[in-house]
């Protein structure tokens, strides 16, 4: 089995032809940590969907909507993007329509694959026993920002990388290898390599630097969300 790293959604059509895999999507800051958050509150489900256009008509409809862009919650969602946000008295038993300005156009852009999980520093070691236990191989779709790369996604494909290696895996890129030198780097103080990052300054000016330390802090949650691609919702399997 082999494990890969694709940098940008700009990339990922060159890595979409084999769909008899596992592609997990990964927004570190902060949308794939916030679809862990909420489930791990008991959420029922996270209905992704790419455009605010459709966040709005979900919510005249009366469903509970987390919108986000450019960092800053939408001025008619009941949730931004941060996982303190979906507290359990607020999402038990609930669906919940989410969109945000990277992390749910990649995962429309990979909701043909064979099986897209949802991957986070949050759940990184419940995800790695869940690859390995489906004995498929893994492609690491990083979000990133506005189709560039970004480094905190690009570190946890090294992360996620280095464990599946160690379950077994082959690398096979010269992309996974690069995010294996990031994680390799960053390991002793991974809050100082991240504290480079470009959206570290985003987080910073619109004073969202509170989750920063979560969203870096691994196997606070213990489950993987599944995308379904017959109901377009992303729950626990």
């Amino acid at each position: 089995m082999k494990v890969e790293v694709c940098f940008s959604p700009a990339l990922y059509p060159y890595y979409a032809g084999d769909n008899n895999r596992i592609t997990v999507v990964v927004d570190i800051f902060r949308a794939t940590t916030t679809i862990c958050a909420a489930l791990q509150n008991a959420a029922r489900s996270v209905i992704p969907v790419a455009s605010v256009e459709e966040a709005r008509d979900y919510k005249a409809k009366g469903y509970l909507v987390g919108a986000e862009r450019n960092v800053k919650r939408c001025d008619f969602a009941d949730f931004g993007n941060s996982p303190f946000d979906y507290a359990a008295e607020k999402v038990k038993d609930m669906d919940i329509v989410f969109t945000t300005t990277n992390g749910t156009q990649a995962i429309d852009m990979a909701k043909d694959s064979d099986i897209l999980a949802v991957g986070a520093f949050s759940n990184i070691d419940a995800l790695a026993d869940f690859c390995f236990g489906k004995q498929k191989d893994v492609c690491v779709l990083c979000a990133g920002w506005n189709n560039r790369f970004n480094m905190e996604d690009s570190l946890f494909g090294g992360a996620l990388a280095r464990k599946l290696i160690d379950k077994g895996y082959n690398s096979a890129s010269d992309a996974t290898r690069v995010a294996l030198s990031m994680w390799e780097e960053a390991l002793p103080d991974v809050r100082s390599y991240i504290d480079k990052a470009e959206h570290i300054k985003r987080l910073e000016v619109n004073s969202l630097l509170d989750s920063v330390a979560y969203c870096l802090t691994e196997n606070t949650v213990d489950l993987v969300p599944v995308y379904d691609r017959e109901t377009k919702r992303i729950s626990v399997k």
